[in-house]
């Protein structure tokens, strides 16, 4: 069986398909605001905090607990989180308590998960 290549034997270029493709792209900024979250995303101690919130709300010192990881470093990871609008915090008594921001949130961490759990 032939490998699938990497180019395209006859180099034509569709321009209509380029037309439709440009004109339903997001702008650029949108664009690298989409590749900042990614890269938010792509931090391991950032994806255990996420997939421990998108289990329950937690507080710093439960994540701490749960990762084995000091509080300082927990907050640091969770301050990220806040400032890209992944995880939200509110005030439980004298607990400040995490969760993810939204269903969008949710939905792309389990959208990845299931993604990778798929049987090839």
């Amino acid at each position: 069986m032939d490998e699938l290549r990497e180019e395209c034997e006859a180099r034509v270029v569709h321009l209509d398909a380029l037309d439709r493709v440009r004109e339903k792209m997001p702008d650029e900024d949108t664009l690298l605001n989409i590749a900042e979250l990614f890269k938010v995303f792509g931090d391991s101690t950032r994806t255990r905090i996420l997939s421990a919130l998108s289990i329950e709300e937690l507080c710093v010192c439960d994540i701490s607990a749960l990762l084995n990881m000091s509080m300082s470093a927990v907050s640091h990871q969770l301050r990220i989180l806040r400032q890209t609008k992944i995880v939200k915090s509110r005030r439980n008594g004298k607990e400040i308590v995490y969760s993810l921001d939204d269903e969008h949130i949710s939905k792309l961490y389990a959208l990845a998960l299931a993604h990778l759990s798929e049987e090839e």
